[in-house]
């Protein structure tokens, strides 16, 4: 069987690429000559997927190896990675955690391996997004188009925003704690912008994921969970007397902008917040 019948891609002929038909999510706003590269081994995908995305005005480059995606990265970073999960010499999983540690270039996860507990891992190590295999190429499209967007900004916000020891630079999209940058995800960055712009406001998951589209959200989803847990290490910020993010028991988190007395959580908040944001080692729920 070929590859457009292993993955699904019905859209896709061995022979030549679809002519490119952009739903109605991708009428509005193409993004011109953005780089995407693709980590996969599968090398015929990845050329379908460079005569594809060209397309829509992404030039794509494929890397079949961990160790030729490194040499790319090297020379040119590019705008967003897509990456499979099942890759030789070393998984998805652990070249996501070294580019997550050298590059802040968004992530989409690739993987016919469609346990929850894969979709959490990767988000866990900071990937933006993740698509299972099978996949429709239109809809990797638009998920690449959503997380550009998350990552690029949608107006014209302000270049910085200050909030104590807090200050988020939206022009070069980097946050500072202290004067010192942390590390964040587009992902991250855009939920942590989207707390920042709104202090003292109570957002539950259903309007951060509305905010935030683009993932993979499925009934019961606790990526946000996940997330926030991730956004508070990063941070240096105690679940139980908080600096930025605070568990409203209940009702979702706020952010509180570095009050000094705040009064932290109570110890039923705090366990609260251990067993609906993954803190506890006994968490449970989807990615």
């Amino acid at each position: 069987m070929g590859v457009a019948g292993n993955l699904g891609m019905t859209y896709f002929s061995p022979t030549s690429p679809p002519a490119a038909r952009p739903f109605s999510g991708l009428r509005t706003k193409v993004i011109a000559m953005k780089n995407v590269l693709v980590i996969d081994d599968d090398r015929k995908l990845g050329r379908l997927l460079i005569d594809y995305l060209a397309k829509f005005g992404f030039k794509a480059t494929a890397a079949a190896h961990p160790d030729e995606a490194v040499r790319i990265l090297r020379r040119e970073v590019p705008d967003i990675i897509i990456l499979d999960v099942m890759l030789p010499g070393r998984d998805g999983f652990e070249m996501c955690k070294e580019i997550r540690r050298d590059y802040s270039v968004p992530i989409i996860m690739l993987t016919a391996r469609g346990e929850v507990a894969d979709r959490v891992l990767g988000l866990e190590l900071g990937a933006d997004d993740y698509l299972p295999k099978p996949f429709e190429p239109r809809e990797l499209v638009a998920r690449i188009q959503s997380v550009l967007r998350r990552g690029g900004g949608g107006g014209p916000p302000p270049d910085k925003l200050r909030h104590g020891k807090l200050e988020l630079d939206f022009r070069r999209r980097e946050a500072l704690v202290a004067g010192k940058a942390v590390d964040l995800t587009a992902m991250e960055f855009e939920v942590l912008a989207l707390f920042a712009r709104s202090p003292g406001k109570v957002m539950d998951r259903d309007h951060i994921l509305d905010r935030t589209k683009g993932l993979e959200w499925e009934p019961y989803n606790r990526s946000i969970d996940v997330l926030i847990s991730r956004l508070r290490q990063k941070l240096g910020d105690d679940p139980k007397r908080p600096s930025f993010l605070k568990t409203v028991r209940g009702a979702g988190y706020m952010y509180i902008g570095d009050e000094e007395d705040v009064g932290g959580d109570s110890s039923a908040d705090a366990a609260s917040d251990d067993a609906d944001n993954g803190g506890g080692s006994g968490w449970k729920g989807g990615p």
